[in-house]
């Protein structure tokens, strides 16, 4: 490795924004040159926070969508400073539960000026900054790092590569592509659903939070026909509670974290007497959540919005605790948990338990409760299949066949794969033994550093942050894990640095380098 880091990212969405900020507060680093691929259309944005319409709300608040690490209040203060510039903005704060729930489009913008404040940052303080508008498409190893090799045909020599490639386009489970009629990716809607005549029928498939955007990006804009959302289970996003913040004494990162660093494991069993005894402790049953639980398999889904609604300020509940404590211990909980346990979250809770975290704001929550009542919106689950049909689709379902003259496509889109743009890169690295595929998606890697890995054994040069992550640590998709991750890939890089200039690399005579 030379004197100075070469870090090369690839990627430049949400997951390189974390990344960017966390070099950047990392002050004793040694100046280095760092290289930012990306061939995407919005840089900074990602697919989620495109300029799009003010109806598409981010579904946590400020406070748990900081980019800065240690600095809650981060996003809050770039709030208040935009106010003082635009003259037209409209209140953020939720009518229900007085929260502040900015539109993605608006966390887009703070995306790109904290990406913006981090490279010239890093270049006040010595660094090398360059920004390549075209993704990387293949990496091999070289005799001192990779290569990293640009659409252009460029070679690049950095000692550090950071995947954050994010999702791709949502997957297409029904084969439509292709199909008159079909929207393959909602975002953004403000573009992607203009087209569509105001009277149509609508088929959405899914019922999480791309589903409640596309429904209410519809009615914004005047929307008169009826709009049907198709998905197997029928289960929508649990409405956000009114946020009061604890301190828990039971279930924290440090206490999972040391359990890790010791080689220890943790059972579902296990992990819910954890979760019972932080429940006691803030005077709540364990039984109310497994009740809530069961809500989503049993209770008819607008029973269960309007009550959940209904108690959005109640003054306690343990399903405000768990809004909290799921998305700040998530990503350390699951490595710990055996293969068994995993499987059999995924497969019965799976649903459920992407429900309770990934919550809507409430003032989405009334509005979809009131284009439920008026007849306009229907949810309907057992989906088994959409096809083309005379004029438009027939999407087959456990109570009937259903006509729709579009279908929008809501469906997961970390559940997509990655990204065309990204797909020869990674395959790359596959071929070269560089990386190994995760059977639940994603790639293998080290819990503690974000390394990928191979047979186990971590690699020092690359890393892996967000979707890619899937399957290893699960919680990919929050900021607040992306955050979280992001210090990890950096404390690494910084330590690994430390190392090799105590213990200078000497090469073995192969080509290769060897993870330490």
């Amino acid at each position: 490795m030379s004197a100075t880091p070469k870090i090369g990212v690839i990627g430049g969405g949400a997951s390189a924004v974390c990344l960017l900020d966390a070099l950047a507060q990392q002050q004793d680093l040694p100046a280095g040159k760092l290289t930012i691929f990306d061939g995407g259309r919005h840089l900074w944005r990602g697919r989620p926070y495109q300029p799009d319409l003010d109806t598409m709300r981010v579904n946590a608040i400020p406070q748990d969508m900081s980019v800065r690490a240690g600095d809650v209040g981060h996003l809050a203060e770039w709030l208040t400073a935009r106010r003082l510039f635009v003259d037209t903005e409209t209140s953020f704060l939720d009518p229900i539960s007085g929260a502040p729930f900015i539109p993605r489009a608006v966390f887009g913008d703070y995306l790109e000026q904290s990406a913006r404040v981090a490279l010239v940052t890093l270049a006040a303080r010595g660094w090398h900054v360059e920004l390549r508008r075209r993704m990387v498409h293949r990496a091999v190893s070289t005799r001192h790092g990779l290569a990293l090799r640009a659409a252009g045909g460029e070679d690049h020599e950095v000692d550090y590569a950071v995947l954050a490639t994010g999702a791709g386009k949502p997957g297409d489970p029904y084969g439509l592509a292709g199909s008159a009629g079909f929207v393959r990716d909602p975002y953004p809607a403000a573009e992607m659903l203009a087209t569509i005549p105001r009277d149509d029928d609508l088929a959405v498939i899914g019922s999480g939070l791309t589903a409640v955007d596309v429904a209410l990006a519809l009615a914004a804009r005047g929307h008169t026909g009826r709009i049907q959302l198709h998905s197997r289970q029928a289960v929508l996003p649990a409405v956000r509670q009114r946020p009061a913040r604890f301190t828990p004494r039971h279930i924290t990162a440090a206490r999972l974290r040391a359990m890790a660093a010791s080689g220890g494991s943790l059972s579902l069993a296990d992990l819910i007497t954890m979760i019972g005894n932080e429940l006691a402790a803030a005077g709540e049953d364990v039984d109310a959540v497994r009740t809530e639980i069961d809500a989503t398999r049993r209770e008819e889904p607008t029973h269960r919005l309007r009550r959940q609604l209904g108690a959005v300020n109640a003054p306690d509940g343990p399903l405000r605790i768990l809004q909290q404590i799921m998305p700040d211990v998530g990503p350390d909980v699951w490595p710990l948990l055996p293969e068994h346990d995993k499987d059999r979250l995924l497969t019965e809770h799976h649903r459920a338990f992407m429900s309770l975290c990934c919550p809507m704001p409430p003032a989405s929550a009334a509005a979809l409760l009131h284009l439920l009542e008026s007849g306009q919106l229907g949810l309907i689950g057992g989906l088994r299949r959409i096809e083309p049909g005379a004029g438009g689709f027939v999407a087959s379902t456990a109570h009937g066949e259903h006509r729709a003259s579009v279908v929008v496509n809501a469906v997961n889109g970390r559940l997509g794969g990655v990204s065309d743009l990204a797909a020869p890169v990674l395959a790359s690295l596959v071929d070269a033994g560089l990386a190994e595929r995760h059977p639940r998606g994603g790639f293998h890697l080290e819990r503690a550093t974000s390394r990928l890995t191979v047979k186990a054994r971590p690699d020092r040069r690359l890393y892996a942050l967000g979707d890619l992550a899937m399957g290893s640590l699960f919680f990919t998709f929050g900021i607040q894990s992306l955050v979280d991750r992001a210090v990890d890939i950096v404390t690494s890089i910084r330590g690994d640095i430390a190392h090799r200039a105590r213990r200078p690399f000497r090469h073995a005579g192969r080509d290769v380098l060897q993870p330490i």
